[in-house]
């Protein structure tokens, strides 16, 4: 089965800059997607399954990190997952604007339950839809091959390149092996000149 294709940081800026124009009132929400996919390497079902609680704490502060339950992830199998800085401050922004708050002090407590994210009918996304809204998006943006696994297979791929090991790249995505790790990572062009050049 052909792998979703991996998006250079030039195609991300381009997919998100397509979210931010070209979505209606829906834009907030997709740039928000889209960046906790590929900033985080989140499974599609999920970040669908995400609510306020997951990510705020009492005091209306963003977590540092996605304590995620078994049953909302694959395999049956809890796991946490690390917000990055940048995600961190987006999450923040992303729910006083799309909530209308002015704090999110208490709002943990008060909204708890709600999902962070809403589908065009309201309603919680399922896996499905959210998949969809993906796929929806990364195509009307001219992002051929693309689907809702782009962004975990992006994530795994930059930091590969970036030169993390891949050892912690397989317990920040939750894969049970490390051969699973391994088959995500895209070995490209551009990679290929940056080993090639360590050794002249």
């Amino acid at each position: 089965m052909k792998q979703a294709r991996v998006l250079t940081a030039e195609e991300l800026n381009a997919v998100i800059a397509y979210a931010v124009n070209h979505t209606g009132k829906w834009a907030r929400r997709n740039r928000m997607l889209l960046l906790l996919s590929h900033t985080t390497g989140m499974r599609v079902g999920e970040i669908a399954a995400l609510q306020i609680a997951d990510v705020l704490d009492i005091n209306g502060n963003v977590l540092q990190e996605i304590l995620l339950t078994a049953h909302k992830t694959k395999g049956s199998k809890a796991r946490r997952v690390l917000l990055p800085q940048r995600t961190q401050t987006e999450l923040r922004t992303y729910i006083r604007h799309q909530f209308a708050l002015d704090s999110l002090r208490g709002i943990a407590y008060q909204w708890g339950a709600k999902p962070l994210f809403y589908s065009q009918k309201r309603n919680a996304f399922t896996a499905n839809q959210l998949s969809q809204t993906f796929s929806r998006i990364y195509a009307s943006a001219g992002i051929v091959g693309a689907t809702s696994h782009s962004g975990r297979r992006s994530w795994i791929t930059a930091l590969c390149a970036r030169g993390a090991n891949v050892r912690a790249i397989q317990l920040l995505a939750g894969h049970r092996n490390l051969s699973t790790t391994q088959r995500y990572i895209e070995v490209g062009e551009h990679v290929l000149r940056s080993v090639a050049e360590m050794a002249g």
